[in-house]
């Protein structure tokens, strides 16, 4: 029996017949109205089976005009125009162009995307910084292709097979979205399948390290985590817990047979693993096959046909359906049963198999996640490198074995969050970097930082023992700041598994650019360093080390029209804008919007990741919201409970449950604490189904925010709390900017005399920056920049983005202050005209590479008003800026040296 058949999947691999219009030799597929197939074959065969990425071309038929005129045919939909000439011989750009309807742009076949916006890659092993991403599905051309002929095709027993296909045949796939890249991402999965949900496990903190352990020093080191107030959901074995020392050709790195020097009792350790409550997987590296040092390898050969007395190895064959039932039945699934809940395929060794096209990375993650689910009672789950495009169907990825370096940090936010444009949206990262590199204390607690917030949390490192990834391995500092960071990770994992939901439901990635909400914004393309997280959150993590005279993290965030409030520290910052965020050890850059609702658990210090008996649920003003809390005992059972903000000027209304859909898999009493921020005292008013409720309520007026409860709630009530306000708005926008800058003199290196008659001006300087002045060379350039940066809404930015062969730097000046000064001059390519040009700084400005010279790119009001784009052919330059009169920055775009 071919092994596939053990899990058949439902494929709707052919369109609606009333959607496909066909010639000769050709075959145009409308599977929505901006996703056109379009196939050439001069047989005029066309193929229907379902491919490596596309399975469900049956779709609802949106409206389509045809018309064939003049040796001409035209097909219309809502949003675009195909012109295809007949008997030209092919598809060229000559014969075959689509109008995009809402863009004006018109695509030739062939045309090449020169501002395709990526998409992820295969492996970030030996990485030390960016390296190139493959194409994603989202382009600022408004249109992206996918060329889908050489993939290989699903047979009747869900096996691939080669096409078997003309050599000319074309099946190309367009996708003709505009800026309207999340439904761009959500029809893709439609037609390619959803991503399925993680069990909720996956979402705590993972411990992993590549270090021979025994199972007594593992469970010891659990415990060390328990007695630490550290949480964590998943201990990895790594590839010593098989024999490694195999006596044979085995290079030791492939192994199926526990080593009992190690692991004398296999079951009885992953049970202790279990007791804790924790889940485990083991590490894999198939590519060596089969060796004679193996327990089941007599009954492996017997089954392959092979002489187990010859002790011949038995190759890897992915491609060969007998190996395959072999591999998961002997191999496998006897681990499972004695505990084993997922495997790490740590593949990573070539790209081809015996059956041309296919590769072996691909098919191994297909084939583990739907073994996994056999049973049908857990969850499939897999922990796997990127395999290509249809990976997303296959979570989670392993993102392979970075140099430990801050280039390394600070590439993996723009990595993770552009990943979510081929709608892979679980990276898992080497939290702390792999290999290499200088260890250091402030790196490991920014990356541990940065892991709170990104899709998965694992803590890994190579085998050195220089490496440290325990949390109280460096200093009493670096642990209590990376024990509360991966107490936070267990407490938002409500928050987290609902937007696991949302992206299977909508294809909405936890981890997300910010272009997908403000396509429209030419400021949203310049923030590689931030993401949103989720539906209520925006996350900016500091990725360099601090500077020697501010002693804080520098990060720039661009923060979208609206009210954005900081998450840690309840401070209004200003939407529309870009912030300098100067930050000590223990902060991370986080903003909720405006109307935000955000669930944590409170049992932050246990193992495991239950679901939560009590709740911390934090609510901000300024707009109407709704929230889904989603949860699920991952076989049959789920619910949603719904929360709701109704905001006007004066009042603020929160509603909470009763529950949607099942019942039984949840507590059946909850407590949940409400956190109303941002908000003046007013009244504060409950309703709820409970009589003689008695509800504790406390008004801090230092942080303007209101407290309510615990209040118990069985899932069937509901719970209305109504604050409002009389005489004045409720909201409270506390200005960031006095407070940073006071934090900023608390922690910096200056003389304490200067810093006490900087800390009396603060609030004039705010008022009038001119007043700065006075301390300009009394102060360091960095302490005077970020002051300025903080009280001024000024600043520039320098960085790399990936891709770039120079980098980028922007400026900007929120408050259109005259005195913000640019100056820009250089020499053309053969030094025969200089170019010199000087101004105020605009709200957002941008010097930009480009072939050749740069760009000059200017928005003259903070709505996006007024852009104004300018190439400069020079090949090397200098932007200076003005602070105000009161500092200058210089930027060397090109060395000199570059001018002939």
């Amino acid at each position: 029996m071919i092994y596939t058949n053990s899990f058949p999947i439902t494929f709707q691999p052919q369109a609606d017949p009333r959607a496909i219009i066909i010639g000769d030799d050709y075959r145009f597929s409308v599977l929505t109205g901006r996703l056109l197939r379009l196939e050439y074959n001069p047989t005029g065969e066309f193929d229907d089976r379902p491919s490596q990425t596309f399975w469900f071309r049956k779709q609802d038929v949106p409206d389509i005009g045809i018309e064939t005129v003049e040796g001409e045919v035209r097909i219309t939909t809502d949003y675009l125009v195909l012109t295809y000439h007949l008997n030209s011989g092919g598809f060229t750009g000559n014969s075959l162009q689509i109008y995009l309807k809402g863009t004006g742009e018109t695509w030739h076949f062939g045309d090449t995307d020169l501002l395709n916006l990526g998409g992820t890659a295969r492996t970030l092993d030996e990485a030390d910084g960016a390296i190139p991403l493959e194409r994603g599905l989202l382009s600022r051309r408004g249109w992206s292709v996918v060329d889908d002929s050489q993939a290989l095709v699903f047979d009747q027993n869900g096996w691939l097979v080669p096409r078997g296909s003309h050599e000319s045949y074309l099946d190309i796939y367009f996708f003709g979205y505009g800026a309207n890249y999340t439904t761009c991402l959500a029809d893709f999965t439609r037609i390619a399948g959803n991503t399925p949900l993680p069990p909720r496990f996956a979402l705590g903190n993972w411990w992993s390290r590549y270090w021979a352990y025994s199972a007594n020093e593992l469970l010891e080191l659990m415990l060390c985590f328990k007695q630490e107030c550290i949480p964590l959901s998943v201990c990895i074995v790594d590839m010593d817990w098989h024999i490694t020392d195999t006596g044979n050709e085995s290079s030791g790195w492939t192994g199926y047979t526990w080593n009992r020097d190690l692991f004398p009792n296999p079951a009885s350790f992953l049970e202790q693993l279990h007791d804790m409550g924790l889940k485990t997987a083991l590490n894999l590296h198939p590519a060596d096959g089969i060796h004679p040092h193996e327990a089941v390898y007599p009954q492996f050969a017997q089954e392959m046909g092979l002489d187990p007395k010859s002790e011949m190895p038995i190759p890897f064959d992915i491609a060969n359906p007998d190996f395959v039932r072999t591999y998961f039945e002997l191999l496998h699934h006897p681990q499972e049963a004695d505990g084993v809940d997922f495997w790490w395929l740590d593949w990573q060794q070539g790209t081809q198999t015996r059956l041309q096209g296919l590769d072996p990375l691909w098919w191994l993650n297909h084939l583990h996640y739907y073994d996994l689910g056999l049973s049908g009672q857990k969850r499939p789950f897999i922990f796997s490198r990127w395999g290509g495009l249809g990976n997303h169907r296959y979570p989670i990825g392993f993102s392979g074995d970075t140099v430990v370096s801050w280039e390394s940090l600070a590439f993996q936010p723009y990595f993770t969050s552009t990943a979510s444009n081929v709608g892979f949206g679980w990276w898992s990262h080497d939290i702390g970097g792999h290999m290499g590199g200088v260890e250091d204390p402030e790196l490991y607690s920014r990356w541990v930082q940065f892991g709170v917030f990104s899709p998965i949390f694992r803590l890994h490192s190579t085998n050195n023992p220089y490496h440290e990834r325990r949390p109280w391995g460096y200093d009493a500092e670096t642990l209590r700041i990376t024990r509360r960071a991966m107490q936070l990770r267990h407490a938002l994992v409500p928050y987290l598994y609902s937007m696991a939901w949302q992206f299977n439901q909508h294809a909405s990635a936890p981890v997300k650019p910010m272009y997908y909400g403000w396509p429209e914004d030419e400021r949203s393309y310049h923030c590689p360093d931030q993401y949103g997280f989720g539906s209520e959150l925006v996350v900016a993590p500091y990725v360099s080390p601090r500077n020697g005279q501010t002693r804080m993290s520098r990060q720039v965030v661009w923060l979208p029209p609206g009210d954005w409030f900081g998450f840690f520290d309840d401070l209004h910052y200003p939407g529309d804008a870009w912030h300098v965020l100067h930050g000590r050890l223990e902060d991370i850059p986080v903003f909720a919007k405006a109307g935000a609702i955000i669930p944590l658990a409170r049992n932050i210090t246990e193992f495991g990741t239950a679901l939560p008996t009590d709740f911390d649920v934090h609510i901000y003003p300024g707009a109407n919201n709704s929230f889904e809390l989603y949860e699920d005992d991952e076989i049959g059972c789920a619910s949603i409970t719904p929360l709701h903000v109704e905001w006007d000027t004066n009042s603020l209304a929160f509603e909470l449950g009763p529950v949607k859909g099942e019942k039984d898999h949840l507590p059946t009493h909850r407590a949940f604490t409400l956190h109303f921020h941002s908000l003046q005292q007013g009244r504060l008013r409950i309703d709820c189904g409970s009589a003689d409720l008695e509800v504790s309520r406390r008004y801090d007026p230092k942080l303007c925010k209101w407290i309510v409860g615990p209040i118990q709630l069985v899932p069937n009530e509901r719970l209305r709390i109504v604050i409002t306000s009389d005489s004045e708005p409720l909201i409270v926008r506390q200005d960031y900017r006095l407070p940073k800058a006071e934090q900023l003199l608390a922690c910096c290196r200056l003389e304490s005399y200067i810093k006490l008659k900087l800390a009396a001006r603060l609030y004039t300087i705010a008022a009038q920056l001119d007043r700065l002045k006075a301390f300009s060379l009394l102060v360091e350039p960095a302490i005077l920049q970020a002051l300025l940066e903080i009280l001024g809404g000024v600043g520039v930015y320098e960085y790399r983005h990936p891709g770039d062969r120079q980098p980028r730097v922007l400026c900007w000046n929120n408050r259109k202050l005259p005195k913000m000064q640019y100056q820009l001059s250089g020499l053309t390519r053969w030094g025969e005209r200089l170019e010199n040009r000087s101004g105020v700084v605009s709200p957002f400005a941008a010097l930009l590479p480009s072939d050749p010279g740069v760009k000059w790119l200017e928005i003259q009001g903070n709505n996006n008003s007024d852009v104004t784009v300018e190439d400069l052919p020079l090949k090397s330059c200098k932007l200076a800026l003005d602070f105000c009169g009161i500092m200058r920055v210089g930027i060397d775009r090109l060395p000199k040296a570059a001018v002939k």
